[in-house]
């Protein structure tokens, strides 16, 4: 069973897993849920050539707010309680990173001669692009985890695109700070038994098996199996490496975004008071806010926090935007 709790998964135990084997013959296509490749009926979108997955809530002209989900290689399934939002008056836009959840795969090479702003700021801005009704429109990014390190580049690149930023708990904005917590919130043990084979499925399947056991969450049972539909190993691997190369700043330029910036984190070992004022501190007009006995997730996943905390907290911010 899967109980993780922390979306940017433990890359380094992912490397050293994804390739492990046992004996034995396994039907591949019962592992994981189909893609929209596979599976038409899926809701999805093309964008800059990727089939992604991908879906939308509320009126198509009021302000856009686009849910960034965390990983690398997660899915947007577990903040889908920000579905609410659209009853408040508000766009509500939802995807699948490509080679993640039930976006396409790809094969390793295709991102071979792309960095990281080609996997992501050039389909985060197509996604916009997709949504976005007229030139007027606000958009506003609210990222977790990994997604809310991705916002933050984006709002660097393009800050007079994005009328707001709610961030919750981006693992770090300076790679090395990114490397630090990941050390933080891994902890040792494989959490399952892997399989053979080198497929997306049978790679993603592992996957889900390396993110299995982490201690980071204090205050509520974390993730469960039914909060994600699948991870996308490949792509995982793909933005380590890249990142390990290129060692990204995601908060480059982002002192020109002057808008308020909204950044929520938990009560986690991994994301004490000082770290979250460490990472936020690129941040020029900020509001911090601590959600008290949650976890990484818990903000969203837990309904009763994302009711009485979460949401009230992201309606008060926007309407001040």
């Amino acid at each position: 069973m899967i109980t993780r709790t922390s979306i940017f998964t433990t890359a380094f135990s992912l490397l050293l897993l994804l390739f492990a084997c046992t004996d034995g013959m396994h039907d591949e296509a019962l592992l994981v849920p189909k893609t929209v490749e596979e599976d038409s009926s899926l809701p999805s979108v093309f964008i800059n050539g990727r089939h992604l997955h991908a879906e939308a809530f509320g009126n198509p002209n009021n302000t856009l707010i686009v849910c960034v989900h965390g990983g690398p290689g997660a899915d947007y399934r577990y903040l889908l309680n920000a579905k609410d939002l659209a009853k408040h008056g508000y766009r509500v836009v939802f995807y699948d990173q490509t080679g993640s959840g039930l976006s396409q795969r790809y094969h390793k090479s295709y991102y071979d001669n792309l960095d990281i702003d080609d996997i992501f700021i050039t389909e985060l801005r197509g996604v916009i692009a997709k949504y976005k009704t007229n030139p007027n429109q606000k958009v506003i990014l609210l990222g977790h985890s990994w997604g809310a390190m991705l916002a933050t580049a984006y709002a660097g690149k393009y800050p007079s695109e994005i009328a707001g930023l709610a961030l919750f708990e981006p693992g770090g904005l300076q790679w090395d700070d990114v490397i630090t917590y990941i050390m933080n919130s891994q902890t040792s043990g494989a959490g399952g038994e892997s399989l053979e084979g080198n497929s997306h499925e049978i790679l993603d399947y592992n996957m889900s098996l390396a993110a299995s056991a982490d201690n980071i969450n204090t205050g509520d049972p974390g993730l469960k199996p039914e909060d994600f539909w699948r991870m996308g190993a490949i792509l995982q691997m793909v933005a380590i490496e890249k990142g390990e190369k290129s060692k990204p700043d995601f908060s480059t330029n982002i002192g020109q975004f002057t808008k308020p910036v909204f950044f929520g984190y938990g009560d986690n070992k991994a994301y004490p008071d000082s770290w979250a004022q460490k990472i936020s501190s690129p941040f020029n007009n900020k509001n911090l806010h601590k959600f008290n006995n949650t976890g990484h997730s818990g903000m969203f996943t837990n309904k009763e926090i994302w009711t009485h905390s979460t949401l009230p907290k992201l309606l008060n911010y926007f309407k001040s935007l």
